[in-house]
C-alpha cells in the first residue's frame, strides 16, 4: 500500500484500510455466532456417542427445541439490547409478572383471549419504558435499574397472585378460559397436525400404539422462536435501526453527535426486551393452563448467558440475533439431553457456569488476537 503526505505533513494510506482482503478463515473467525455454532456442534457429537438415539428421533427433537424456543426468544431480546450497550436483568420476573396480569384479565376478569394479550403487551410496554427512562435520564447503570426491577416484579407477582386466587402464589384455568378463541392456536398447541397425520399414515413419522403420530406438530413457540430469530436478524443486518442499535452500543456518545437517536433507540429495545417475556408468559401459560410466581426464575441470567454464547459482547455494540438463536439451542439439547443419559441433571447449572466462561473468553481473547477486532 503506498503512502502519501498530506497538507499538514503527516503520512497517511492511500487506500482506506476497511477495504483490505481478507482470508475466507478471518472472515469466518468475524462471525458473532462462530462461537454459538461451534458450541451447538460438539455439544451435539457430545450427546450422539452417549445419549440415547431416541434423543435424535423427531420426537426427541421436538423435546429439546420447546424448551430452547422459550429460552431463545428471551435471548434474543436480550441479545439486541446486550448489543445496544444495556442489560436487563428483570425479564425473568418479568415472565412472571406477564403471566400474572394475563391470568387476572383471563380467568379472574373473564376478558377475551385478544385483549388479555394487549393488556399484558401494555403492562410490558410500560416497564420497558420505565425501565429505559430510569437508565437514561439518572445516569445509573441498567444493571443496577433493571436488578431492582427483578426483585420489585417478582414482589408485585407474588402479591398479586395471593390476591387474583385467594391466597395461592398459583393460578389456574387459563387454557379453558382461552379454548374458544379463535387466537388460541396462534399461542398454544401444535402447528401442522394435519400435515404430521399425514407423515405417520404413508409411514414417514411413527405411530403411537392408539395410531395417533408420536409427534402431533410442531410446538408454536419453536415457529415463533425461528420467525423472531429471523426478523431480529434482518432488523439488525438490513435496516437503518439495526445500524443505530450497533452504534448506540459501540459508542454512544459519539453516535449522538452524529445524530443517532440514542434515547430512542434504547427505550425501544427496553421494551422489545419486556415484550418478549410478555411473549414467553403468554405462551407458557397457555401451555401450561396455570401460572405462578416462580414461573421465568433465573430465566434472565440464562437469557444473558445465551446471548454471550451467540457472541454478544458484554460491553455492547457486537453480537449476532442468530448466534443467540443457536446459543439457546446448545441450552435445550442440554437441558434435555441429559435425560437421555445416566448423567446427573444437576451437571446442567455446571454447564451454565462453565459456557458463560468459555464464550467471555472466546469474544474478549480469542478473536481480539486472531482479528484484531475489539
Amino acid at each position: 500500500m503506498s503512502l502519501v503526505n498530506n497538507q499538514n505533513g503527516v503520512t497517511a494510506s492511500r487506500a482506506d484500510e476497511r477495504l483490505k482482503k481478507v482470508s475466507t478463515v478471518t472472515s469466518l473467525l468475524r462471525r458473532p455466532e462462530l462461537g454459538a455454532v461451534a458450541g451447538l456442534v460438539l455439544v451435539a457429537i457430545f450427546f450422539v456417542f452417549t445419549a440415547n438415539p431416541a434423543m435424535f428421533t423427531l420426537a426427541g427433537i421436538m423435546n429439546f427445541m420447546a424448551p430452547a424456543a422459550q429460552l431463545g426468544i428471551l435471548a434474543i431480546g436480550a441479545a439486541l439490547l446486550m448489543i445496544g450497550g444495556e442489560f436487563d436483568l428483570s425479564i425473568g420476573s418479568m415472565v412472571a409478572f406477564a403471566g400474572l396480569v394475563f391470568g387476572t384479565a383471563l380467568v379472574v376478569l373473564h376478558l377475551p383471549l385478544s385483549v388479555a394479550i394487549l393488556i399484558s403487551m401494555a403492562f410490558a410496554v410500560c416497564i420497558g419504558v420505565t425501565n429505559a427512562q430510569i437508565t437514561i435520564r439518572t445516569g445509573l447503570p441498567s444493571f443496577i435499574v433493571t436488578l431492582a426491577f427483578l426483585f420489585i416484579l417478582r414482589g408485585l407477582t407474588l402479591v398479586g397472585l395471593k390476591w387474583a386466587s385467594g391466597g395461592s402464589t398459583q393460578l389456574r384455568g387459563m387454557k379453558e378460559a382461552a379454548a374458544n378463541s379463535p387466537l388460541a392456536p396462534i399461542f398454544s398447541g401444535d402447528a401442522f397436525s394435519g400435515l404430521f397425520t399425514w407423515l405417520a399414515d404413508i409411514g414417514v413419522i411413527a405411530k403411537l400404539p392408539s395410531g395417533a403420530p408420536q409427534v402431533p406438530g410442531v410446538p408454536v413457540e419453536i415457529l415463533w422462536f425461528i420467525a423472531i430469530a429471523l426478523g431480529a436478524t434482518w432488523l439488525l443486518l438490513r435496516t437503518r435501526f439495526g445500524n443505530w442499535i450497533f452504534a448506540a452500543g459501540g459508542d454512544a456518545w459519539a453516535a449522538q453527535k452524529s445524530g443517532v437517536p440514542v434515547r430512542r433507540v434504547k427505550t425501544t429495545l427496553f421494551v422489545v426486551t419486556a415484550l418478549c417475556a410478555t411473549l414467553v408468559a403468554i405462551l407458557t401459560v397457555l401451555d401450561a393452563g396455570s401460572t405462578d410466581a416462580r414461573r421465568g426464575f433465573q430465566k434472565e441470567f440464562e437469557a444473558i448467558i445465551a446471548a454471550v454464547i451467540g457472541g454478544c459482547l458484554l460491553t455492547g455494540g457486537y453480537g449476532s440475533a442468530i448466534g443467540a438463536f443457536f446459543g439457546s439451542i446448545v441450552f435445550g439439547m442440554v437441558l434435555i439431553g441429559l435425560t437421555y443419559t445416566s448423567i446427573d441433571q444437576d451437571w446442567y447449572l455446571v454447564f451454565l457456569g462453565g459456557m458463560l466462561l468459555i464464550a467471555v473468553i472466546f469474544n474478549n481473547v480469542i478473536r481480539k488476537r486472531v482479528t484484531g477486532e475489539r
